[in-house]
């Protein structure tokens, strides 16, 4: 598959390279269906931003090993925004500006995305952007046409967090968050699942986005002297927190958003301290090869991306582009953006193989599906 990967990171770049996926395309052909995907290939998102170009690339590459949809070619093209929002709104307008791209596939972060709905800049584009990287609020309701969502909310994730908490006997609850509408979505996720059991927030802290500033949120929190903290934040943030935390003499239970990847976790709070942290997820175990969907995972993984280790994070983009591929499918040959909304708005209960999302021309939530995974003492996730 001819990949077009531009601003891409030297050490992203220098990576794909090894696991066979750095081959950098020459010229389009007219019937390929191109897919743009802006990413957080650079900054403090840059592991999680290379696990979603993953998980969709092999799919797509296994598609154009097969001959492509309906003879066409997939063509994914890939940008960094360095998960900063202006720079997410530029690269999507540009990507929007050639009529070649039938769709967006893969975009992170909720503040990024929604900063595309107000300044209009996917109603303009009019093309469906399938399996973003967030489960904002914002982004679900009030309703928008342009945003297929494979995963759960935040607000779905945190009421299975609260109800876990909960249900062993726990209701001292703090929030740690990153302060822009990720971590404010979250916040609002935790505090409404805390109402309908007539709690309050021991405490909220947040930190300044694109930083692991979190020196006051730990003394904040530990000040609280919290059972349970539920974390919404990012990688580099979360650890820091966690070590710091924990380093501290912090003995609450400690639970993040899907987002993180914990492997990332253990490597820079140190095993001691991460383990035991639990960790909602939206998509199914992918760890053990038990369902067709994680089955082709795996092989494909295996086959496209040798360098790369199972990953809840890829594995959640490979959904995603298998979903995406269906509607390509579902559209017709030289398909239309328009032809591709209408496709997605077909796909009622479209099982990918074990992983089933429902979408309608009023419904935009593929999936509710939330389960708590937790860090175990050798570092390795545990259902």
């Amino acid at each position: 598959m001819r990949t077009t990967l531009k601003t891409w990171g030297r050490q992203t770049l220098a990576a794909l390279a090894l696991c066979g996926l750095g081959g950098v395309g020459g010229v389009a052909q007219a019937a390929d269906l191109v897919i743009g995907q802006v990413a957080p290939l650079s900054g403090v998102l840059a592991s999680t931003g290379h696990q979603m170009v993953v998980g969709g690339k092999i799919y797509f590459d296994h598609i154009n090993a097969q001959g492509g949809v309906h003879g066409a070619k997939i063509r994914h093209e890939v940008v960094d925004d360095g998960y900063k929002v202006p720079e997410t709104v530029r690269l999507t307008r540009e990507m929007l500006a050639k009529p070649e791209v039938v769709a967006l596939f893969g975009f992170a972060g909720t503040a990024n995305v929604t900063q595309l709905l107000t300044d209009g800049v996917l109603d303009v584009g009019g093309a469906a952007l399938v399996a973003p990287y967030t489960g904002g609020e914002s982004l679900r309701n009030p309703f928008n046409p342009w945003i297929f969502h494979v995963r759960a909310g935040y607000a779905d994730e945190t009421e299975h967090m609260v109800q876990q908490v909960t249900t062993l006997g726990m209701s001292r609850i703090a929030v740690m968050y990153q302060d822009d509408g990720f971590g404010k979505a979250g916040l609002l996720g935790v505090e409404n699942a805390l109402a309908k059991r007539k709690l309050k927030l021991a405490a909220a802290a947040g930190y300044e986005r694109n930083t692991d500033k979190v020196e006051e949120a730990v003394k904040k929190i530990k000040a609280s002297d919290a059972q349970a903290i539920i974390m919404i934040s990012v990688n580099k943030s979360t650890a820091a927190f966690v070590k710091l935390y924990r380093e501290t003499g912090g003995g609450a239970q400690l639970y993040n958003i899907s987002v993180v990847d914990p492997a990332e976790l253990v490597k820079l709070a140190g095993l001691k301290n991460a383990h035991g942290l639990g960790i909602s997820q939206v998509v199914p175990y992918p760890f053990m090869p038990n369902t067709p969907v994680v089955r082709e995972y795996h092989a494909l993984l295996k086959k496209y991306a040798p360098g790369e280790v199972v990953n809840y994070t890829s594995f959640e983009e490979f959904v995603g582009a298998k979903v995406l591929v269906e509607a390509l499918r579902r559209a017709g040959p030289n398909p239309t953006r328009a032809r591709v909304v209408k496709a997605l708005e077909s796909m009622n209960s479209f099982d990918t193989g074990g992983v089933v999302v429902n979408y309608s021309p009023a419904n935009r939530i593929g999936s509710r599906y939330v389960e708590v995974t937790v860090i175990g003492s050798t570092g390795k996730l545990l259902k």
